[in-house]
């Protein structure tokens, strides 16, 4: 492995531009592109698309066309859960996402971050934080998930909302920045 695929993959500070996560993208650009194909695969070939795209994906996981991620093999993802059209997982992270999520259309879970300063982000510096959505979870259209985000167990996020701080089990939380309005029942 070579030395910024080991720095992403640790979370630390890595340049991008490697001819081996150049090799990684090829890879997963193929697989999407069978994935989202405009005459989809049956559900069979659709399923071990995702087995060889994703780190692990458990059994009854949907996830409708079109899907996007960096990688692939830095997502995990729960049985039965649910992932709409449009979902974008930016995964130089881990992307842990836990059993019976629903996820809704256009949501994005975001782990790449960059440098704030401006030489070093001019200069294409990155950075990997992960991302995890607990069991049971209900992301509303449009949700926004930020790098370095944990949103626990139960809790629904209101469409449209931007996530940049860890949300508790069972709460609803709305807005950007997203802000918990009240617990839920279990």
């Amino acid at each position: 492995m070579g030395e910024n695929k080991r720095l992403m993959l640790a979370g630390e500070w890595y340049l991008p531009d490697d001819p081996e996560l150049a090799a990684d993208t090829t890879h997963r650009i193929e697989l999407c592109a069978a994935y989202n194909a405009p005459a989809p695969p049956d559900a069979d070939r659709r399923r071990e698309i995702l087995e060889r795209l994703l780190g692990s994906v458990g059994e009854g996981v949907r996830i409708r066309p079109p899907f996007h991620c960096d990688f692939g093999y830095n997502i995990r993802i729960g049985p039965r859960t649910f992932v709409n059209v449009g979902a974008v997982l930016l995964d130089t992270g881990p992307v842990t996402i836990g059993a019976d999520v629903q996820i809704g259309p256009n949501v994005q879970l975001l782990t790449a971050t960059h440098e704030l300063g401006a030489a070093r982000r001019r200069a294409g510096w990155e950075k990997a934080v992960p991302v995890t959505i607990g069991d049971n979870v209900w992301l509303g259209g449009g949700v926004i998930v930020c790098p370095g985000v944990t949103i626990g167990a139960d809790t629904v996020v209101g469409a449209g909302s931007v996530v940049v701080r860890d949300l508790p089990a069972g709460v609803l939380a709305v807005g950007s920045p997203a802000r918990v309005v009240r617990r839920l029942e279990p």
